[in-house]
């Protein structure tokens, strides 16, 4: 399995797609892993994009240190794995938590983005959305997944795909109980300093926000407001998804993803690949 020691800590990759072709990084949300949560979206997105997926620290595969993180360390993690692999520039795509990485890279590190794709995710923190993941890190902390499953699960599907999916809810309850809870209370903390909004008129590469239109958690009011604040980015409702779009929707998610990159493609700015 391929791991790469960088900016202090041990970090989970994987890499699919041919070499050469233009960098997609895919970037995990909160309860995400690199090798499972992509399964709808890699062979289209491979087939076209060199793939770089991996567990952020404290996710998956990747170490879990004992110390506090934040979103910028993060960030600073994503290029020093893109320095080690000889990316020099790629398409920085995040979802809910891996959005707000993909926010603080794009701010931390704009010559390495050729384009940004932020999906359900926040540039700030509205206080009912505080106390929804001060709630999660309470039960986190419990060390208990069952709880802490039921505490979170609701607020990731929307309620059609509750009811229509019990199979894949029971699944995603067993592997719960794989979750370091611990490291998932230290990403709670860091996703609780996420405050971007007034910071994002200084992005400038193209950017497209998506969102589920029953999206729960971070819902189109979250969408609305980095769209406003990023010159030029295109925003995307997907209609009937819920939080995790990309599961609840992977062709429509999938369609969007695609379409804009193809419309980076046309534009003649297509990423620079080294590796």
């Amino acid at each position: 399995m391929p791991f790469i020691a960088c900016n202090g800590v041990c970090l989970y990759y994987e890499l699919h797609g041919p070499e050469g072709a233009p960098v997609l990084v895919l970037n995990n949300g909160i309860l995400m892993n690199a090798t499972a949560s992509w399964a709808l979206q890699l062979p289209a997105f491979s087939a076209e994009y060199r793939v770089l997926q991996y567990d952020c620290r404290g996710q998956g595969q990747s170490d879990h240190p004992v110390g506090p993180y934040s979103i910028a360390l993060h960030a600073d993690d994503l290029a020093a794995l893109m320095t080690a692999l000889e990316i020099e520039r790629a398409h920085i795509l995040g979802i809910s938590y891996g959005g707000e990485v993909a926010q603080a890279f794009a701010l931390g590190h704009p010559a390495r983005v050729e384009s940004l794709i932020l999906a359900d995710t926040v540039s700030e923190i509205g206080p009912e959305l505080r106390l929804i993941v001060e709630g999660w890190k309470a039960a986190a902390l419990t060390n208990d997944p069952d709880l802490f499953f039921l505490v979170t699960v609701a607020w990731n599907f929307s309620p059609k795909f509750i009811a229509a999916r019990a199979a894949i809810l029971q699944a995603a309850r067993a592997r719960y109980r794989d979750l370091d809870l611990s490291s998932v209370a230290r990403l709670c903390d860091s996703f609780l300093e996420v405050n971007f909004t007034t910071r994002l008129c200084d992005i400038s590469a193209p950017t497209c926000v998506i969102v589920g239109q029953q999206d729960q958690l971070k819902g189109t009011r979250y969408a609305e407001t980095i769209h406003r604040a990023i010159r030029g980015s295109e925003l995307r409702v997907l209609p009937g998804a819920g939080h995790a779009v990309c599961m609840e929707s992977p062709a429509a998610f999938n369609s969007a993803v695609l379409g804009f990159l193809d419309t980076i493609r046309r534009r003649g700015s297509g990423p620079r690949q080294t590796t």
